[in-house]
């Protein structure tokens, strides 16, 4: 059975998905970057504000492909907010419940920017191919903070 091929709204739905979670992703980054305390949060907080200028990054060029495509890039009051365990914890102490924050939101990014590569399969090779780049990207940042997660249970084990 032959693949059908995709409407573009269905690439730029998935676009604004990704854009969506992209933005939200900075807001999470540029508040967790500055509530944590303590003195194990500084690599954590220094890896999350440098992570927003990547990640604000990505937002902007997901953009660009929207409007690149026919689509219309939406404006906040468009966005849906979904991180709820990126969100800064009650207590700012609290370095674990963020670094598995950023673990989700980097594995629904890359769950996303698959699903992008699914759809533009044979399609949209310009569209699929920016899915790529991010991908990789996504992926980085993932491995990073999977380093940070098993430092701070190793630490929290003693």
């Amino acid at each position: 059975m032959a693949k059908t091929k995709p409407s573009s709204s269905e690439i730029v739905d998935a676009l604004i998905d990704a854009y969506n979670m992209e933005i939200e992703t900075v807001m999470n980054y540029i508040a967790n970057s500055v509530d944590l305390d303590g003195a194990l949060a500084a690599p954590i907080k220094a890896a999350l504000a440098a992570d927003v200028p990547a990640e604000l990054g990505h937002a902007q060029l997901v953009a660009k492909r929207i409007k690149t495509i026919g689509g219309r890039v939406p404006g906040s009051l468009s966005l849906v907010w979904g991180q709820n365990s990126l969100q800064p914890p009650e207590k700012t102490t609290d370095l674990l419940a963020v670094v598995q924050g950023v673990i989700d939101a980097e594995k629904a990014a890359i769950a996303g920017y698959e699903r992008i590569i699914k759809i533009c399969e044979g399609a949209d090779f310009a569209t699929q191919d920016l899915a790529i780049e991010l991908l990789s990207d996504e992926q980085e940042h993932l491995r990073e903070f999977l380093g940070f997660q098993k430092e701070l249970e190793h630490l929290l084990q003693r």
